[in-house]
């Protein structure tokens, strides 16, 4: 597999902690020609600093991720550009994959898989979206190249896609008017007639969602405001002879449902249901008085490509009981500088697996021996210790180097 340069830009703001685990696992990446541009305020630029990498840094503090990705955009030097979020880790092989589509001349963008909190059930796979701003899901399970309209498109996941530069920048970039939500579905769109889109379901990253100022920890909505105003910018910049009353009402309906789960979850209550239906009455209002500004071409001079140390690094998977674990995690750590490790830690249960990357550098994998890793098929699994491990290892060979 051939891999021409890649940037891949992280937009980050008031995270620094989970930027610095999502810049840790970009260093573990087996892709040999790539440069990282980190975009994000003060605190978090000093906390990346302290890992002492070659980065592009750009100093950033507005709650507006087109207008971020954008920046990191003026600097971004190889002919492909990518995007993760700062709370998403990768696989090591995302990058080579996400980015091996482009050797085709008429692939202008890509997208992949994403695995949820748990590390094991998907939060996205693949689907189409449409000029109301509607997912349409696609089963997809191998690599597709697929065609679209300026009415319909392979939607990218901001958290785990990637573009031709020079594609993107002839579009105008990122709108800035959608300052979060819809963001790149916009770009589909309006990059459909350059192209063909990628979707390789074996490029993937894992996404957490940690706390921001639009949704809490346990992604109980904020506020609505930002939905609802990039919903109706949408629609003006892509439907504009739709029933906006109609398509009001349709947001309405859906986010209220949202809400009224988390509302018997015990997660929300009266007032906050409230606020937030509120908030999203005055975003629409917003969105539908923002001025839409023509988008014109962008032609940056970034400086010359600053490669992250990174490429193939051999496996190691470090496995043992519950009891074992303190050991495991030393023995993790001082790997981690050299390997790509995963640590599978068991107890003698059925306790359902939890996949996740720690910020010293290693993949660790919990849960019962008798336990469910991937959500299909029986909970409870009677088999041996060496037997479980080796199952294990051979599904996690499908994405990163193992032992």
């Amino acid at each position: 597999m051939t891999h021409g340069a890649a940037s891949v830009i992280v937009v980050s703001r008031h995270r620094a902690a989970a930027l610095t685990r999502c810049v840790v696992a970009l260093t573990q990446q087996d892709h040999p020609l790539f440069e990282v541009i980190v975009v994000a305020e003060p605190a978090a630029i000093a906390a990346v600093k302290a890992l002492d990498l070659p980065l592009k840094l750009v100093s950033f503090d507005e709650a507006n991720i087109s207008a971020a990705r954008n920046a990191g955009l003026q600097l971004a030097a190889a002919p492909v550009v990518a995007f993760i979020d700062d709370d998403a880790v990768a696989e090591p092989t995302w990058l080579s994959r996400l980015s091996a589509p482009f050797a085709n001349a008429k692939v202008v963008a890509a997208t992949g898989f994403i695995r949820g909190r748990n590390g094991f059930s998907f939060q996205w796979q693949a689907c189409e979206v449409d000029a109301q701003g509607i997912d349409h899901h696609i089963d997809i399970k191998e690599e597709t190249l697929r065609d679209g309209t300026a009415e319909r498109a392979v939607k990218t996941q901001g958290t785990n896609c990637a573009f031709r530069r020079d594609a993107l920048l002839e579009i105008g970039g990122f709108d800035p008017g959608y300052r979060f939500y819809l963001d790149e579905a916009d770009v589909n769109l309006r990059l459909a007639s350059h192209g063909l889109t990628a979707i390789v379901p074996q490029a993937q990253v894992h996404h957490g969602y940690e706390a921001s100022e639009r949704r809490a920890a346990n992604r109980v909505p904020l506020s609505l405001y930002d939905i609802a105003a990039s919903t109706a910018i949408f629609l003006r910049r892509h439907a504009p002879t739709s029933d906006f009353s109609a398509a009001l009402q349709r947001l309405s309906v859906r986010e209220a449902a949202r809400i009224a789960t988390h509302r018997r979850a015990g997660r929300i209550n009266a007032d906050a249901e409230l606020a937030l239906l509120s908030s999203l009455t005055k975003g629409w209002a917003a969105g539908l008085a923002q001025p839409l500004p023509v988008l014109t071409p962008q032609q940056p001079s970034p400086p010359p490509l600053l490669p992250l140390p990174a490429g193939p690094r051999p496996g190691l998977i470090l496995a043992g009981r519950i009891w074992q674990k303190r050991r495991l995690l030393k023995q993790a750590k001082s790997a981690a500088q050299s390997h790509i490790v995963t640590v599978i830690c068991l107890s003698p249960t059925a306790k359902p697996h939890k996949l996740c990357f720690q910020p010293e550098g290693f993949w660790l994998q919990t849960g019962g021996l008798f336990g469910q890793s991937v959500r299909q098929g029986p909970r409870l699994r009677l088999i041996r210790f060496r037997h479980r491990i080796a199952t294990e290892a051979a599904r996690l060979a499908n994405f990163r180097a193992i032992s």
